[in-house]
């Protein structure tokens, strides 16, 4: 299925010529019938003499129509540009010329129309040449030109001949298994409901698919589909598609919005792209100036930020950034063009290179630059490196997604750049363009790396004492997400590079080292935990004996056990205790609070403090004045059997 689109000045013949070849005329609006001008999109069908059918997108050619122009325009696989012989070349015939250019159209045939008009053949071998030079160095310079007249049908044939031609040169749209159908109508029809048309690619629809209107949200099911007026059950990339939908009215939806299958596209706000100025420009672009961005079938003010320009002058091309004011949904490498909204006129299009770039970028930043290059060049091996180096991080599936590749070149560069370690699974799995691993890029991880040490470093700098930074306080410097913080720091783990407690996490060097002072304040407080082993001090006392940091370092260090919010023990005595408890519980099968109170010769509170403590470690169980151990409380009498 293929789609060519209509360009040229206004009254040029251009629905005329449409009539002629396919029999309906495009113009379905009573004011475009009244006026006999079309003011918006049109649409029609034929069949090449081949047999191929066609779709055909009428634009209008009026200067106030421009914009309703570029939603047609875009998505075609060839130009059919008309330039009435009576005429000649003029300003709309320019201004579509130049857009076709920008959007990079890739074929098209120019027909000259109203030859009926001319008696003199010399006067149409003069457009021919006039349009010929108009058309030199653009997309069309080497498109045929064939003079033709809507009304004695002269011509016809040569030119569905020359359009059968140019798009059989034209390689068949790729299915990249997520479709997009940028909507240019909606409307609703008795006993169907609601309808959208659109030029389907990237993907074919199948009735029964769920499917997603972006950026709206709005999900409903495919009831129907046609191409052509013909009922069918799956749409291909390229063709005209009518959708029935059910689940969405029609009001909620408009021209612009992308329907697609849940989940395959999401709408942004920013874009990094080339941007080409043209010639002819009023004035130069200036930074943080406000243009109108045309993407597909939408449109959006956007704030246009120049990144390697001081300023953009006519025929010049450059990096930009654009900030949207409307979410809008494109790929990389989707075409766009700029116009300026007052006065009004088309000032250059280009290229998106960062469908979603994640922020704004500083200006003149060479290393940004460098990395727009390698995307825009579309080796597929830089265009996933750059992609994973936009996103820091992502989900295989997602990175394949938003390089815009397709199926085997993506597969072929994700395992070479993998197995150069270029890109770093740092998630356990396979890492296959359909996995969920996540992938880093080999500089993004080391750059990582290097700031969680010295994080980490700064924190044993500033509190020698602890055992090491809370988990969530370097998750808050490094600011990245859930899953990505636990997957990094289980791979720094791995590699020896940190060491993880339940609590925090700490260099795999860092030891607590207490200076002379200190050291001499630990030794007065560990003489009397030696002097009075089950009755030693609170931990009160001894915050008060060695200071508050000290105290957590050797709880940290495990010199001193923490039984509750009150009580320590040190760590040699503590495990004797907790062995002499268990050792009483396997000979005796139960134990009192006042039998370990009068074993260890200390008070109720300490020993209160200790059973408490091991019922909630899971080693005892309380069942009434007695403690059992846990595993045997389950036969439901002191003791167990």
């Amino acid at each position: 299925m293929r789609v060519i689109g209509t360009a040229g000045h206004v009254d040029h013949g251009k629905s005329t010529l449409i009539e002629a070849l396919t029999g309906t005329h495009p113009d379905r609006l009573k004011e475009e019938q009244a006026r006999e001008m079309t003011i918006d999109l049109g649409f029609g069908w034929l069949t090449l003499p081949d047999g191929e059918e066609i779709g055909i997108v009428d634009v209008p050619g009026h200067r106030d129509f421009v914009e309703n122009m570029l939603a047609g325009i875009a998505g075609i696989d060839a130009a059919l540009l008309v330039v009435a012989v009576d005429e000649g070349v003029m300003p709309q015939t320019r201004e579509h010329l130049a857009i076709l250019d920008l959007l990079q159209i890739p074929a098209g045939v120019i027909a000259l129309t109203k030859t009926d008009l001319v008696a003199d053949a010399s006067q149409v071998e003069a457009v021919q040449a006039s349009v010929r030079r108009e058309v030199s160095g653009t997309a069309l310079h080497n498109a045929p030109i064939i003079p033709v007249s809507a009304r004695t049908r002269s011509g016809m044939a040569d030119l569905l001949a020359a359009l059968g031609a140019v798009l059989r040169s034209r390689p068949e749209r790729l299915d990249l298994g997520r479709p997009r159908l940028p909507i240019d109508r909606v409307f609703s029809m008795s006993g169907f409901g609601t309808i959208v048309t659109g030029t389907l690619s990237d993907g074919a629809l199948t009735i029964g698919d769920n499917i997603e209107v972006v950026p709206s949200g709005l999900r409903g099911r495919i009831r129907g589909l046609q191409t052509h007026r013909k009922v069918i059950d799956r749409a291909v990339p390229g063709s005209r598609t009518a959708v029935n939908i059910t689940g969405i009215p029609a009001e909620r939806l408009s021209r612009g919005q992308v329907l697609s299958r849940p989940g395959c596209y999401d709408a942004t706000l920013r874009v990094d792209a080339h941007l080409r100025v043209l010639g002819d420009v009023s004035r130069n672009l200036v930074h943080n100036s406000e243009v109108k961005a045309f993407l597909g079938t939408a449109e959006s003010v956007a704030t246009l930020r120049l990144l390697d320009r001081a300023e953009l002058g006519a025929g010049e091309d450059g990096w930009i950034q654009l900030e949207l004011r409307d979410p809008l949904v494109c790929v990389r490498g989707d075409a766009f063009i700029l116009r300026r909204p007052s006065p009004a006129e088309t000032v250059g299009g280009g290229t998106i290179v960062d469908p979603k770039s994640p922020r704004r970028h500083r200006r003149f930043d060479k290393t940004l630059l460098a990395s727009l290059e390698s995307l825009a060049a579309g080796n597929p091996a830089d265009v996933l490196l750059e992609t994973t180096r936009a996103l820091r991080a992502a989900p295989t599936r997602e990175l394949v997604h938003r390089s815009h590749l397709a199926r085997n070149p993506a597969e072929s560069a994700l395992h070479e750049l993998l197995l150069e370690g270029k890109l770093i699974a740092l998630e356990p799995g396979d890492a296959t363009m359909d996995s969920d691993v996540l992938i880093i890029s080999a500089p993004d991880w080391e750059a990582l790396e290097s700031q969680c040490v010295r994080i980490v470093s700064d924190y044993h700098e500033r509190f020698p004492l602890r055992a090491g930074i809370p988990w969530e306080e370097l998750k808050s410097q490094l600011d990245v997400g859930t899953r990505f913080f636990n997957a990094a720091v289980s791979r720094l783990v791995s590699q020896g590079t940190l060491r993880e407690s339940r609590l925090t996490l700490s260099s795999s060097a860092h030891r607590i080292r207490f200076d002379e002072r200190q050291q001499a304040a630990v030794d007065r407080l560990m003489a009397q935990f030696m002097r009075s082993p089950f009755s030693p001090p609170g931990l009160k006392d001894c915050r008060a004996a060695a200071g508050e940091e000290t105290v957590a370092a050797l709880i940290a260090m495990g010199a001193l056990i923490a039984v509750s919010n009150e009580i320590v023990f040190a760590k040699n005595d503590y495990e004797a205790m907790v062995a002499q408890v268990r050792g009483n519980l396997e000979k005796k099968g139960q134990i009192t609070l006042a039998e370990v109170r009068d074993e260890f010769r200390t008070s109720r509170k300490y020993a209160q403090a200790l059973l408490e403590h091991l019922d909630a470690t899971g080693m005892t169980k309380r069942l009434g004045d007695v403690r059992v151990l846990a595993g045997r409380a389950s036969s439901g009498e002191p003791g167990g059997a």
